[in-house]
């Protein structure tokens, strides 16, 4: 069994057993069956990057909430001078990159880079683990990230969407066809590994240090291993806005 964390071997302690039954029932109505996919310990089907995941979503909602709680013209708070430092933010990049629009993606790429940066940043935290070190979590952004800016490519331009494979010269239709679908598949690996390689390498380099030399010689690799969550973060906030930028722009 996979060592735990406190907060997973809690989380498995108490809801195991239902998580199981979905497990089961997924199992045995869709596609899992055909994969095998199934937990690695039955006793605890949670893992440590599941349960670090829930843990920023239950961080985050708890922030939404308290903003929408304390608005004030008057004498707003900090977390409001927080969220609309962060808005801002959102909101002018995304206007420089995708341009007339943009507003309505905001809600998206604001929770995909508060969700990613917070993720990075539980390995600072003694007791946990960024869930990001494991590839199956950057890998599912990947996904969802691919999956929303065809939707709005689609949504954008209909059938005309088709025309971003295909190029400006008609008979090279056969040839840029496939080579556009798999460069837009190759933007899922990009976004993972990327992420998950720096990471995955930040983790072992902070935990590699704290082993060898347990005071001061780490904080500084503590200090490197903040910058590369904040930068990877924004690169894979960045790269997103950009596709989707492609995906709706006027021009194709």
């Amino acid at each position: 069994m996979p060592t735990q964390l406190l907060i997973t071997q809690f989380l498995n302690a108490h809801f195991a057993g239902p998580v199981n039954s979905l497990l089961q029932a997924l199992h045995v109505n869709t596609m899992l069956q055909a994969l095998h996919v199934q937990p690695i310990s039955p006793t605890a089907p949670i893992t440590n990057s599941f349960a670090m995941e829930l843990l920023v979503f239950v961080v985050l909602v708890a922030y939404f909430v308290v903003v929408r709680l304390t608005l004030s013209v008057e004498k707003p708070a900090a977390v409001q001078h927080l969220a609309e430092m962060t808005h801002e933010f959102v909101s002018e990049q995304g206007d420089q990159i995708i341009g007339h629009g943009s507003e309505r993606f905001t809600g998206y790429l604001t929770v995909l880079l508060l969700f990613i940066l917070l993720c990075n940043l539980l390995g600072l935290i003694p007791g946990l683990e960024s869930p990001t070190a494991n590839v199956v979590v950057p890998l599912g952004f990947a996904l969802v990230t691919f999956i929303y800016y065809h939707y709005h490519g689609v949504r954008a331009h209909g059938f005309a969407y088709i025309k971003q494979f295909l190029g400006p010269v008609w008979w090279l239709y056969p040839l840029l066809l496939p080579i556009e679908i798999i460069s837009h598949f190759a933007r899922i690996l990009s976004l993972t590994v990327r992420l998950y390689a720096n990471m995955f390498a930040g983790d072992l380099l902070s935990l590699a240090f704290f082993s060898l030399v347990p005071i001061g010689v780490p904080l500084v690799f503590l200090g490197l291993h903040l910058g590369v969550a904040v930068v990877q973060a924004y690169v894979f906030f960045l790269l997103a806005a950009i596709y989707l930028s492609l995906a709706v722009a006027q021009d194709h």
